[in-house]
């Protein structure tokens, strides 16, 4: 856990952070609750370097057939 919240600070983990922070102080300024949440939402997500898709969630399976080196013949209509 605390090497999570440590360690692989990146250009993109930074500016979510900044981006939640100026959404939730922006939130209170405004006296509007759906911002202090979704800017506590975005801050949280950085800071525990977390996505949305979770666990290889946006990855799609690789195909197992090996067809890659086969020749394909084509036939002209005419």
């Amino acid at each position: 856990m605390k090497t999570i919240l440590i360690k692989n600070w990146n250009i993109m983990r930074l500016l979510r952070l900044g981006m939640g922070i100026f959404i939730i102080t922006q939130g209170v300024l405004a006296k509007e609750w759906a911002f202090i949440l979704m800017g506590s939402l975005l801050s949280l997500m950085a800071t525990f370097n977390i996505g949305c898709c979770g666990t290889s969630g946006c990855s799609f399976p690789t195909p197992k057939h090996k067809d890659i080196g086969k020749d394909i013949t084509y036939e002209e209509i005419k």
